[in-house]
């Protein structure tokens, strides 16, 4: 398997970040990490072993970063105001970065889903939902989409504009809502075992029914718990055979 390590300043962040690379064809996965962890987590943790067959296969190019969460809101020292600031910046370093760096190793034409479990699932599907002219379409899995779960009740426009169970209520416009309409891969995922939230894959499930936002909920069984063997055979199976 074709794995190649990459990195750079970021203007966006202001420091250097790192992206790897695995496989030669295919749509683009980009992989979310799960909390404070970086772009090899994935690969640590074996995710990258259980679809290696579908990166191999030409089906998929795995595109890999890391996480800024312990600058933003998993860092308890900060305070609040700048954890929302530094969360924005994550967002320009993915759009105005990140993509173009995955658009000049595949092309311009290669559709880019976004990925993630726990906390990535909530930057994936919130990747997806604010750029769907950028972003195809999102697999999220074990995730909760209101993010003033992670906030400490804190509360701003810009925490409100990266919740989508927040801004997706509200949204009525006539350019993102039939862009988000049209993607056909939106897989919200997750377990029913120890640690899971299920009931937040169904709430968000049932705002995306309201909005008319074609998706599939798959809530997996009681065996399946908050943890990387779960993972380890969602994603594959969702890629598998959704795509």
């Amino acid at each position: 398997m074709n794995r190649v390590l990459d990195q750079w300043f970021s203007p966006s962040l202001n420091k250097n970040m790192e992206i790897v690379t695995y496989g030669h064809f295919g749509f683009a996965l980009l992989m979310l990490p799960t909390a404070a962890a970086d772009y090899l987590e994935y690969e640590r943790f074996l995710l990258i072993d259980a679809i290696k067959p579908l990166i191999e296969s030409g089906k998929v190019k795995v595109f890999s970063i890391n996480s800024i969460n312990s600058e933003s809101w998993l860092n308890k020292k900060m305070y609040p105001r700048h954890k929302s600031i530094r969360h924005q910046q994550f967002n320009d370093y993915i759009y105005n970065e990140v993509i173009p760096y995955i658009k000049a190793h595949t092309s311009a034409d290669t559709p880019i889903i976004t990925t993630g479990a726990s906390l990535g699932a909530l930057h994936a599907c919130n990747l997806f939902f604010k750029r769907p002219d950028l972003i195809a379409g999102t697999i999220a899995m074990s995730g909760n989409y209101d993010l003033t779960t992670y906030t400490d009740d804190y509360f701003d426009t810009d925490v409100y504009f990266n919740s989508p169970m927040s801004y997706l209520q509200n949204l009525n416009d006539d350019y993102y809502l039939p862009l988000m309409r049209k993607s056909k891969h939106i897989h919200i995922l997750s377990g029913s075992g120890n640690y899971e939230t299920p009931n937040a894959s169904r709430k968000f499930s049932a705002l995306l029914d309201s909005k008319g936002i074609p998706h599939d909920l798959d809530i997996w069984g009681s065996d399946m718990p908050h943890d990387w063997p779960t993972w380890r055979a969602m994603l594959p199976h969702v890629l598998g055979a959704k795509f």
